[in-house]
């Protein structure tokens, strides 16, 4: 009879707390979004079913108090991965490789096997409209500093409004590991949110004639140009800015894989398996530091709404530069290539498309905003770069 009541007090249905509960709840509904509604649901997915067993009471899979330590300078363990491989669940050693920064720059390496960096070199232009698009970055942490937020927590929460959830996740990790879980979930939230987020905000900063500027069809970029392109890319950001080298190479030698011709099977398991495993490891262990306790506060309803705010500043940023490029330009731009300048490639590019063709159905500006598009996956990195090279 003692065994029996035993095993029924091990059970997880007699320890778990309200505050698991409720975010066992919160895991449903993330998974709803990411099946049902599909919200960006290749990273949604993994995330929502590692947030869901990180807390289950009893499972053990992810120890936050380890990663505490791994923290703490007046620990033996501190920076020690020897304790979590030996003491830690699985979730543990899946984020390790979150931690020392491996998964998102893996990705960044499928990104870029995956990425057409042609229509920013037929004009270059557009990568002034990338880096305009990440002034939510920095606006937005400004003000999540003088709201209390430390200056690394601050950086982490501004890099959602780069919209590009392996750059937060690699910001953060370095910065604000402690808030991990919500800044990961907010920023491919909003990713997945694009066509909804950004056409009142275009609508709203540009007239219909300027909406219904056509623009001209963009030049061949020759194969020469597109293979020196990431190796040029790579020695000028990384000699500038030695804290961006990780993602910015990573990204590059995806890219180069894929341009020069020669190593096809590497580019085309950069693109698939590679990227595949990635994903599946780094949502599972990005999902499992969304614990009750990181996660149920007042903190995580501000970086929330301070994520949409800079997704928004972003926005607002790239097209109101090209609205400022065509005062002085002969050739006008189209002011929704400005928006496409987060790095949500290439869905941001696709709204600018939609959002045009509205206004003239005979637009078509998906390539040219492909530009900017591809410029702010260089940007948000370059602005990781420079906040890790501040704050870190």
């Amino acid at each position: 009879m003692g065994d029996i009541l035993e095993f029924f007090q091990s059970m997880g249905f007699m320890n778990i707390a309200w505050q698991q509960a409720a975010m066992l709840l919160i895991s449903f509904f993330l998974l709803y979004l990411a099946i049902h509604k599909k919200y960006e649901p290749l990273l949604l997915l993994p995330i929502a079913f590692g947030m869901l067993l990180t807390n289950l009471p009893g499972a053990g899979m992810f120890h936050s108090d380890l990663w505490t330590a791994f923290l703490d300078e007046n620990n033996a363990n501190y920076h020690s991965y020897g304790a979590i491989m030996k003491e830690g669940g699985l979730l543990d050693i899946l984020y390790i490789g979150v931690k020392a920064g491996v998964y998102p720059c893996l990705i960044f390496v499928g990104v870029g096997a995956m990425t057409d960096f042609g229509p920013l070199i037929a004009n270059p232009k557009s990568l002034l409209l990338g880096a305009a698009a990440q002034v939510g970055i920095f606006l937005t942490f400004l003000g999540a500093n003088a709201l209390g937020f430390t200056e690394a927590q601050a950086g982490s929460i501004g890099i959602i409004g780069g919209a590009d959830g392996p750059t937060s996740i690699f910001l953060t990790s370095k910065l604000a590991p402690e808030l991990l879980g919500p800044i990961a979930i907010a920023a491919y939230s909003y990713m997945a949110l694009v066509p909804v987020i950004q056409p009142p905000i275009m609508k709203a900063l540009t007239t219909k004639s300027e909406r219904a500027i056509k623009m001209k069809q963009l030049r061949a970029v020759s194969k020469t140009e597109k293979i020196v392109f990431p190796i040029v890319i790579t020695t000028v950001v990384a000699l500038i800015l030695p804290d961006a080298a990780p993602l910015i190479g990573c990204l590059m030698l995806g890219n180069l894989m894929k341009e020069c011709g020669v190593v096809e099977r590497l580019s085309l398991t950069a693109q698939n398996d590679l990227m595949n495993i990635v994903v599946i490891f780094l949502g599972l262990s990005v999902g499992a530091t969304a614990t009750a306790g990181s996660f149920l506060n007042i903190q995580t309803i501000m970086i929330l709404a301070m994520g949409i705010i800079a997704f928004s500043c972003g926005t607002a940023g790239g097209i109101l530069l090209a609205k400022l490029m065509n005062v002085f330009s002969r050739e006008k731009i189209n002011p929704l290539m400005g928006s496409a300048g987060v790095s949500a490639v290439p869905m941001a590019a696709r709204v600018s498309q939609a959002v045009g063709q509205e206004e003239n159905p005979g637009n078509f500006l998906l390539m040219h905003a492909m530009g900017p598009n591809v410029a702010g996956v260089i940007g948000s990195a370059v602005a990781a770069g420079i906040l890790l090279t501040m704050l870190g």
